[in-house]
């Protein structure tokens, strides 16, 4: 077992793009789950529409990236509001419900072959965004120490992301500091009392659900301009899952929980990943957990293990606190 390979993928994968892009989900997340006591099961959809929202207006309709930008987050917006104004006054069972079910039929909307000329279809789009790319200040090369490195690309992608993570974390933390945030997190605790203060409850939530959406739609945007690529399949609704692991490793309703989450968990899953593949290289793994896409599972499982015991041992998370923690939203 070579464990500087494997824990060189981990950490590459870690700081990765991919891994900034589900930070950003797992921070709007944030909002709506930690802070805000809302349990979201389809945070994948939001990441979705503004995906689609830049492939469509550069690809399809050959707009600029910016157009592009906004269109994103527009659709954001209204899908909160679409799925927020019925549903927010209900049961939190029946809003999760409703938000799984929203998130799943966007994407059985826009891979169906009926609008394929517009989204792709089952195909998706590809060269979404050539801009992005355009505007590379980097110059050509590869960027690292050892295996640690990024193609230049790859590096520009990797620190907009970032730089949108750690900038949507501020506007987090400023907003929750406000009266507006200790309003939300009141909501969290009892919405009756907000209530019964003249508070506006459903107003309150939906403009959570609003933020905490347009927040994954960034993350949705920024990993489609990295992969330059859009494709439906992308977003399964195990990706809002991931966000929420995320979530409860770093620490829900936490400041920096879910971009040392998102870190911790592809470090781990990418590790680990590369360590099964090693060892059924070296026939060291019995066959059911080595044949075929065994191994993909195999990892989801040690995940799961390890995120059971965090949630035995420290169940608010690395950064959370007991005071702060919610599990059972309203």
């Amino acid at each position: 077992m070579d464990w500087v390979v494997v824990l060189s993928d981990g950490l590459r994968t870690a700081l990765g793009p991919q891994a900034a892009a589900y930070a950003l989900l797992a921070i709007g997340l944030n909002v709506h789950f930690g802070f805000t006591g809302m349990l979201n099961f389809g945070q994948v959809g939001f990441m979705l529409v503004g995906a689609y929202g830049v492939g469509i207006t550069t690809v399809t309709y050959g707009g600029p990236l910016w157009l592009g930008i906004l269109v994103g987050l527009a659709a954001s917006l209204v899908l909160a509001l679409i799925v927020g104004i019925p549903t927010l006054r209900l049961r939190a069972d029946y809003f999760a419900i409703t938000t799984i079910a929203v998130a799943e039929v966007l994407r059985l909307i826009v891979r169906s072959s009926s609008v394929q000329d517009i989204t792709g279809g089952p195909f998706g789009l590809q060269s979404i965004a050539p801009e992005f790319q355009r505007i590379n200040p980097i110059p050509v090369g590869s960027y690292g120490i050892g295996r640690v490195s990024y193609p230049h690309g790859q590096l520009w992608t990797l620190l907009v992301t970032w730089a949108v993570a750690l900038l949507a974390t501020l506007v987090v933390i400023l907003l929750m500091r406000s009266p507006w945030g200790r309003v939300v997190k009141s909501i969290r605790e009892d919405e009756e009392v907000p209530r019964s203060l003249g508070k506006n409850v459903f107003s309150y939530k939906l403009q959570s659900l609003m933020l905490g959406g347009a927040i994954g739609a960034a993350g949705g945007i920024l990993f489609s301009m990295g992969s330059q690529t859009v494709n439906a399949d992308t977003y399964q609704p195990q990706v809002t899952f991931y966000a929420y692991v995320i979530l409860i490793l770093g620490g829900a309703a936490s400041r920096f929980g879910p971009l040392l989450g998102a870190v911790l968990f592809w470090f781990l899953f990418a590790a680990i990943s590369t360590a099964l593949r090693q060892a059924a290289r070296a026939d060291l793994l019995p066959d059911f957990m080595s044949a075929g896409g065994s191994i993909g599972a195999t990892v989801l499982t040690l995940v799961g293990f390890a995120l059971m015991a965090l949630m035995i041992f420290r169940p608010q998370g690395i950064l959370g606190s007991k005071k702060e923690m919610v599990l059972g939203a309203r």
